[in-house]
C-alpha cells in the first residue's frame, strides 16, 4: 500500500510481517521502536526513516507483546469466537514527523476524506481500524490523538500518563490502560513523608510528561511539609557543575527526576563524573528500570536510588512465544523491524532480558478492544454477529463500560477514561537490579507499605534526612526563616501556652481561664479547684475559737462562718458586711468609754459642764448611733456602686484555680476610714489616761488592745500582698478573730477575774476612793 504525507511517497511493506496481520477486524498499534532527535528538513518535506535511527528493545518487545496478545485472542474460544482481530504497527519514532502510518489509520481506500464524506450510513466504508494502541510517550499522543479523534477512533493507551489525558473535552477519544501522573505524583509525595525528606529536588525536561509531573508536584506539596528546594529544566545545554554545586549548597539530600530515560542517564552520568555522593534519587516509571542505568558503572557511588515503577507481570505464554518466533526465523537471523526496513541482529535472549515495564498495559490494552469488540458483535454461545457495522465510535462507547477480569486484576475506567486498577511496585537499586520493597496502591482505596530494612542506605543502615531546618524540641513553635515553611527557628512556648504541631505548628495557644501549662507543653491540663472546705481543719479551728463572742462581737463574729465552703456572690458579700458593721459599734463603744474615763478622771474636775452636757443628754448612745447609721450609709453606697462578685485566681498559681472575691477597696475604702477615724479617736483618748491610778488599768488595756488589733492587720495587709492562695481566705478569717480576741482577752477576761476573784474592786465606793484620791493629787 502507499500513503501520502504532504508530498511525500513512503512505500510501506505490508506483507505478513511483524508489523501487519490480516483480520476481519484491524487494530492500529503505534510503538517507538526507534528513537530521533534530527531536526526537520527546512527546505523539502521529507519523511523521516525511522530504521537509522537508535533501535530501542523495551519498545520493540511491548510490539511483540502487542502481537501476543492479538494471537492469543484469536485462539480463544471463549472471547470473539469465530472473529480474527488483525493488526498493522508503526514504529512511532518521532514526535511530530511519523504521521505516515497515522494517516494510514485513518485512510479509506488509501486516501484521507472529508469528515462529512465519511457519515456512518450503509455503503459507507469506515476506517481502516476501529482502534488504535499506543502510543508511549505523552509528547507523541499528544501529536496523534487530535488526528485519531477527528473520526473517533479509540487511541487505547499504554504509557503516556500526563494528565492532560484526563480532559475529555481535549481528548474525547483516549482511553488508558496506565496510570495517569495524578497517581505516580500521589506515591512520590507519599514515600517523601513516609521517610521525612522535605527538603527536596526536583528534575525535569521540557517534555509533555515531565513538565506535568512538576505541575502537578508543586501543587500537591502545597499544603504539606514538604518543599521544593530547588528544580531545573535538563537539557543539551546543562551546566551540571553548577547544578549539583546548588544542591549541595542548599544540603538537599533527596533528587527526584522526573524525566525520560535519555534525560535521566544525563542526570546520573553527571552525578557520577562529578563524583556526587550521598544521595537519594527518587526514578520514576519512566527509567526506574531502565537497563543500561542500572549496570552502569560507579552507579552505585551516587548513593541509593528508590524507583516507583509500573509492577512486573508475567504474562503467561509470552516468553513461548518469543521462543517460538525464533525457532521459526532461526538464531541471529534477521528479523524485521520496521515497515521500512530491516534494523540490526536481535536474538530472543535479549528481548526477554529487556525492560519489562508496561507490560500489562499494553497486553489489557489489546484485551479491552477485544471485549468492546466482542460486546458490539453481540458474541453469545460461541458465535458472533458478524454482519453488525462497527464503527470506531462504536467502540469507543463500549470501551467506557469495560468490566472484565484479566489476569486477576478487574479492568474498568473512570468518567475520564483513566484506569481503576493497578498499583505500582516501590523499587530499590541493589546490585544492578531493582529489587522490590514495597507497593502503593489506590483501588479500591489507596494503601502503601514500604519494608525499609530491604533498602541498603549510604548512610550504613540509618534512613537519610533530607530537611532545611531540624524538627523543633517538643513544645515549641516554629517560626518561619525565608520563603519555605521548611526552613524556620524554634520558639519555646511558654507558661500558660501550648503547641499542637497538628493543627498549626506556627503558634503557641493560650490555655484557657480553666487551664494551666508549664513551659514547652504540647497541652494544657485543669486547674485544681481551690478553696476551704468547712471540712478543713483550718476551717473547724476558726469556727470553733468564733463561738466565744457575745453582744456586737458575736454579731461581728458572723462574718467567719463566709470565709469557708465554696465562694458564692452571697458569701462575698457577707464576709465584710456584719463585720464591719458590728464592729464599727464596738469601736464606737471603746470611743465612748475612753472618753468618759478622761472625762471622769481629767475633764469632770476641769470642765464640769462639758461633763454635764455629755450627761444630760447621753452623749455615749449619740456617739454610737451617729457611727452606727453612718457605716450603714457608707456600707449601703459601697455595695449598691461596686457590689462584691467572685474572683478566680488563675495567675499567681498556673496550675489551680483559686476561688475568692473581688473587693473593691475604693469602694469600701469610706467605711474603712470610719473605722479607722474611729480606732484613732479611742487611741488617743485611752493615751490620755495613761497617768490614772495604777490601780485602775481599764484605759491602758483598751490602747493594748488597739496596738494588738492594729498589729494584727499590718501582718494581714503583708500577707495579702504576698500571698494569694487558698488558704489566705483562711488568714483573713483569723483576722477577724484576732480583732475579736483582742478585746475579749485583754479587755473583757481582765474584768471578768475582777469580778470573780477581786469582787471588793468591783464596787461603787472602791471607784469613787480612786476618783477622790486621783482629785485631791491632782489639786495638790
Amino acid at each position: 500500500s502507499k500513503c501520502c504525507y504532504s508530498q511525500c511517497i513512503c512505500l510501506i511493506t505490508v506483507t505478513n510481517s511483524e508489523f501487519s496481520r490480516a483480520g476481519d477486524f484491524l487494530i492500529g498499534g503505534l510503538f517507538e521502536v526507534h528513537d530521533t532527535n534530527e531536526m526537520a528538513s527546512e527546505f523539502t518535506p521529507v519523511a523521516i526513516d525511522c530504521s537509522k535511527q537508535p533501535f530501542i528493545v523495551t519498545n520493540y518487545r511491548k510490539l511483540q507483546l502487542m502481537r501476543f496478545a492479538v494471537e492469543q485472542i484469536n485462539n480463544s474460544t471463549q472471547l470473539l469466537p469465530g472473529v480474527t482481530l488483525g493488526y498493522e504497527i508503526f514504529d512511532l519514532c518521532s514526535d511530530t514527523r511519523s504521521f505516515p502510518g497515522i494517516l494510514d489509520f485513518i485512510s479509506v481506500n488509501e486516501s484521507v476524506r472529508p469528515w462529512h464524506q465519511l457519515q456512518p450510513r450503509p455503503g459507507n466504508m469506515t476506517s481502516k481500524v476501529i482502534s488504535v494502541i499506543g502510543t508511549y510517550s505523552s509528547t507523541m499522543t499528544r501529536t496523534v490523538a487530535p488526528i485519531l479523534a477527528m473520526d473517533f477512533i479509540p487511541l487505547v493507551n499504554y504509557g503516556s500518563t500526563s494528565s492532560a489525558f484526563s480532559e475529555k473535552v481535549k481528548y474525547p477519544s483516549i482511553m488508558r490502560t496506565v496510570l495517569p501522573n495524578q497517581q505516580m505524583i500521589e506515591a512520590m509525595v507519599t514515600i517523601l513523608l513516609h521517610f521525612r525528606w522535605h527538603w527536596v529536588a526536583f528534575l525535569f525536561d521540557n517534555g509533555e510528561y515531565s513538565t506535568d509531573g512538576a505541575d502537578l508536584f508543586l501543587k500537591k506539596i502545597k499544603d504539606t511539609e514538604i518543599c521544593l528546594a530547588y528544580s531545573d529544566e535538563i537539557n543539551a545545554n546543562t551546566n551540571f557543575s553548577e547544578m549539583f554545586q546548588k544542591i549541595d549548597t542548599q544540603k538537599i539530600n533527596v533528587v527526584i527526576i522526573f524525566a525520560p530515560g535519555r534525560t535521566a542517564s544525563m542526570v546520573i552520568q553527571a552525578a557520577i563524573n562529578l563524583k556526587i555522593s550521598k544521595k537519594v534519587w527518587m526514578a520514576t516509571d519512566a527509567w526506574a528500570f531502565n537497563r543500561k542505568l542500572l549496570e552502569m558503572p560507579k552507579i552505585d557511588s551516587i548513593g541509593t536510588v528508590i524507583g516507583i515503577i509500573q509492577p512486573k507481570s508475567e504474562i503467561p505464554g509470552f516468553h513461548d512465544f518469543l521462543y517460538s518466533l525464533q525457532n521459526i526465523s532461526g538464531q541471529g537471523e534477521e528479523r524485521v523491524c520496521s515497515q521500512m526496513c530491516n534494523c540490526r541482529q536481535l536474538t530472543t535472549e535479549e528481548i526477554v532480558a529487556a525492560d519489562p515495564a508496561y507490560s500489562f498495559p499494553v497486553y489489557s490494552a489489546v484485551y479491552v478492544v477485544a471485549h468492546a469488540l466482542h460486546n458490539l458483535l453481540q458474541c453469545e454461545s460461541g458465535q458472533c454477529n458478524t454482519s453488525t457495522t462497527v464503527y470506531p465510535y462504536m467502540v469507543l462507547a463500549e470501551l467506557k463500560t469495560s468490566n472484565f477480569t484479566l489476569l486477576n486484576k478487574t479492568i474498568k475506567f473512570d468518567e475520564n477514561g483513566d484506569p481503576e486498577f493497578g498499583f505500582y511496585s516501590i523499587v530499590f537499586w541493589n546490585n544492578e537490579e531493582a529489587e522490590e520493597v514495597g507497593f502503593f496502591k489506590m483501588y479500591p482505596f489507596v494503601d502503601y507499605y514500604i519494608n525499609s530494612t530491604k533498602i541498603q542506605w549510604y548512610t550504613n543502615g540509618k534512613v537519610p534526612t533530607s530537611l532545611c531546618s531540624q524538627d523543633c524540641p517538643v513544645g515549641s513553635a516554629k517560626q518561619q526563616n525565608g520563603i519555605h515553611t521548611c526552613c524556620f527557628d524554634c520558639i519555646v512556648c511558654l507558661n500558660g501556652t501550648y503547641i499542637n504541631t497538628t493543627a498549626d505548628p506556627y503558634t503557641c495557644v493560650n490555655c484557657s481561664a480553666t487551664e494551666w501549662s508549664t513551659t514547652a507543653s504540647t497541652s494544657c491540663r485543669p486547674r485544681s479547684v481551690e478553696f476551704i472546705s468547712f471540712e478543713d481543719t483550718a476551717a473547724i479551728v476558726t469556727l470553733f475559737l468564733t463561738v466565744g463572742f457575745v453582744g456586737c462581737l458575736c454579731l461581728c463574729s458572723v462574718s467567719v462562718f463566709f470565709y469557708f465552703g465554696k465562694p458564692q456572690e452571697a458569701f462575698c458579700i457577707l464576709r465584710l458586711l456584719p463585720f464591719v458593721l458590728f464592729y464599727t459599734v464596738c469601736l464606737a463603744c471603746f470611743v465612748v468609754r475612753s472618753f468618759q474615763i478622761v472625762s471622769i478622771f481629767k475633764i469632770g474636775a476641769k470642765y464640769p459642764s462639758v461633763q454635764r452636757w455629755w450627761m444630760k443628754y447621753h452623749g455615749q448612745w449619740l456617739v454610737i448611733a451617729v457611727a452606727f447609721i453612718l457605716q450603714v450609709l457608707l456600707m449601703l453606697i459601697s455595695y449598691t456602686s461596686v457590689p462584691p462578685k467572685l474572683y478566680n485566681e488563675t495567675v499567681l498559681y498556673p496550675e489551680q484555680i483559686v476561688l475568692a472575691c473581688d473587693i473593691n477597696r475604693a469602694a469600701v475604702s469610706g467605711s474603712l476610714i470610719l473605722c479607722a477615724t474611729l480606732c484613732l479617736l479611742c487611741f488617743v483618748f485611752s493615751y490620755m489616761g495613761k497617768e490614772l491610778p495604777k490601780n485602775y488599768n481599764e484605759a491602758k488595756a483598751i490602747t493594748f488592745c488597739l496596738l494588738l488589733l492594729a498589729l494584727t492587720w499590718v501582718i494581714f495587709a503583708t500577707i495579702f500582698i504576698l500571698y494569694r492562695g487558698k488558704h489566705l481566705q483562711t488568714l483573713n478569717a483569723l483576722a477577724v478573730l484576732s480583732s475579736l480576741y483582742s478585746f475579749l482577752l485583754w479587755y473583757f477576761l481582765p474584768k471578768c477575774c475582777i469580778i470573780l476573784f477581786q469582787p471588793e474592786k468591783n464596787t461603787p465606793q472602791y471607784f469613787q476612793g480612786l476618783i477622790q484620791s486621783y482629785t485631791k493629787t491632782i489639786s495638790q
